[in-house]
């Protein structure tokens, strides 16, 4: 009897070492609870991605597995759940975080204790420039790269009192930084003069912030409120004449996420960065957008495509390696090129920081709902820091 239960717990373990050399685990941290908007899509994309690389045979022979977990929107539960991933579920791969602030934290956990972390949508500039190290890559945009976007327009309209409204953290005072930095620059002759709004994260006083700016009697905005701290803005804003007359420039108002939100609020003429999800007919897009459609019978959100483009890089970067040896991970991520929805994307070896860029636009109505109009693809390279400045920017690391 000893004899067979033996031979079956052996078996067992046999089995269950098999499983684990033939799957690779990769840790997912995310504010799940806290952005639903953004992160219901963006799980929905990764595991989109997913699906596609393991139903065509995985990774070099092994399939992909995903280990969610919640982050709380708290940096330290953020490193409690990134030191519970590597040691008790032994994940290669580390990934996720929306909020800049514990994209930050995860990111200073992996230099620590030197795990492979792919950073899919903070946004904070400090993530790959400031406070950027060998183990942390960041896919999406910085608030600089889209800022640098936007500011040529901003400088054209001439506006000398410019007020900003930003969520008060690491993200909101990262954009604020560079929008201020960029205008001075674009527009040196006639001089600019800001007026700043910073809001607890989720929980703006939108009416006191217009009236702050009205009493102010800015000329133009520079919006970078998200969520429900935008559709609260902009109902104030709507209410009380703020915009009218009055251009706004903003970060992420044209991403369907918050556009599916303000409906016929959507105030018309505002320029922005954003997603024109319908309208993109590039043939990887294309692709993107029906195999979306056909597994969750609705529409790609930013999410979405954030989601899948982070697991896509990180399955070809394995690929590459063929490898979960951090260091042969770390050299096959060094310009590594990847397809994604908006084209192919390189992971710069100078700063981890990948080309992805982002569309920008008008904001209008249509059918009772706001979309983008107008819009170009601006390319991540075409926006980034020259060399010289991004060893400066990492030199402290």
């Amino acid at each position: 009897m000893k004899r067979t239960l033996l031979a079956i717990t052996l078996s067992a373990l046999a089995a269950s070492a098999a499983i684990a050399q033939s799957t690779i685990k990769i840790g997912e941290i995310n504010s799940y609870k806290a952005q639903p908007a953004f992160l219901e899509p963006y799980k929905k994309g990764w595991e989109l991605a997913q699906d596609e690389i393991n139903k065509a045979g995985g990774v070099n022979g092994k399939k992909l597995e995903t280990v969610f977990r919640d982050d709380n929107a708290n940096p330290g539960d953020a490193v409690r759940v990134a030191e519970e991933l590597v040691s008790r579920e032994k994940v290669a791969v580390l990934s996720g975080t929306f909020l800049s602030n514990i994209g930050l934290a995860v990111g200073d956990f992996a230099k620590q204790r030197k795990v492979l972390f792919v950073a899919s949508e903070p946004l904070s500039d400090k993530v790959t420039w400031g406070n950027g190290n060998a183990y942390t890559y960041r896919l999406r945009a910085s608030t600089y790269m889209q800022t640098t976007m936007l500011v040529p327009e901003a400088a054209k309209l001439n506006k000398k009192r410019w007020g900003i409204v930003y969520p008060n953290y690491e993200y909101g005072q990262s954009a604020a930084n560079s929008f201020k930095k960029l205008l001075i620059a674009a527009q040196p002759a006639g001089g600019v003069e800001f007026v700043e709004q910073a809001a607890p994260l989720g929980k703006i006083d939108a009416g006191a912030v217009t009236q702050a700016l009205l009493d102010a009697k800015v000329d133009a905005i520079f919006n970078v409120t998200f969520g429900t701290d935008l559709q609260k803005f902009v109902r104030e804003g709507n209410t009380r004449g703020l915009f009218k007359d009055r251009p706004v420039v903003s970060l992420l108002s044209g991403e369907p996420e918050y556009l599916d939100t303000l409906k016929d609020e959507t105030p018309n003429g505002w320029l922005v960065t954003g997603y024109p999800w319908q309208d993109i007919n590039t043939p990887e897009h294309k692709a993107f957008r029906e195999a979306y459609l056909a597994k969750y019978k609705d529409h790609p959100r930013l999410g979405s495509v954030v989601g899948y483009a982070t697991m896509k890089s990180i399955a070809a970067m394995l690929k590459k390696s063929n490898s979960t040896d951090v260091a042969k991970m770390q050299a096959a991520m060094k310009n590594l090129t990847v397809e994604s929805p908006f084209g192919k994307i390189t992971w710069r070896a100078q700063d981890n920081q990948s080309t992805m860029g982002a569309y920008v636009g008008r904001l209008a109505q249509k059918d009772g709902k706001g979309v983008m109009v107008n819009w170009r693809y601006v390319d991540g390279k075409d926006v980034q820091p020259t060399d010289e400045e991004v060893k400066r920017l990492r030199s402290g690391q």
